[in-house]
């Protein structure tokens, strides 16, 4: 099975601040061993931007949309953008 290296932006919508997401997130994207980062949005949506390989990122998804046990996810919308290359581990990042 030959697989390719993809980047993927994705905005995850739905009461997903507060409740522990972006930790839930971070715990399932290092079990994959999927690099990138997370991050809460003024919005009160979720962004995340991973690079892996593409069928990582289709089951990184399937659980996102899932969600943690106290988040209600409503929309996961995904992206694909030029691979980058730019990340070398997976973390949350806060508002600077």
């Amino acid at each position: 099975m030959e697989s390719k290296k993809v980047r993927a932006e994705i905005v995850v919508s739905g009461l997903v601040q507060g409740v522990g997401f972006r930790y839930f997130v971070y715990n399932e994207a290092t079990q994959l061993k999927i690099n990138g980062f997370v991050q809460n949005l003024y919005t009160g949506e979720v962004y995340i931007v991973v690079e892996t390989e593409e069928y990582l990122v289709k089951n990184f998804v399937e659980k996102l949309k899932i969600g943690s046990s106290r988040s209600i996810v409503k929309n996961v919308f995904v992206s694909y953008k030029e691979l980058k290359n730019e990340f070398t581990n997976f973390r949350i990042k806060y508002y600077e």
